[in-house]
């Protein structure tokens, strides 16, 4: 299987919504690149500050679909659900 690569924006419409992302994003990377199969989890300001960049690196598309499961079911899941996200993802089985 081949490694998946997340790359995107993570954007905010409010400064409530930033504050809530600045809040819960430590604890959200730190669990993540604790995943087994988490190859690098980057994710950081965009110079707005509103907008955040992030990168993911997962070793196949089992342990990023795990991944996506994890962050579903977590306080980071809950906390943003409403918080735009621009992904591209590179790898997946179509």
């Amino acid at each position: 299987m081949s490694e998946i690569h997340l790359t995107g924006q993570l954007i905010c419409k409010s400064e409530d919504e930033a504050r809530i992302v600045t809040f819960h994003l430590a604890e959200h990377i730190e669990r993540t690149r604790a995943e087994p199969g988490c190859v690098s989890f980057e994710v950081t300001a965009a110079g707005d500050p509103l907008v955040w960049s992030v990168e993911e690196r997962f070793e196949d598309e089992r342990v990023f679909k795990l991944h996506q499961e994890r962050v579903a079911g977590s306080e980071w899941g809950r906390v943003t659900a409403g918080i735009e996200r621009r992904y591209s993802i590179e790898g997946l089985a179509r």
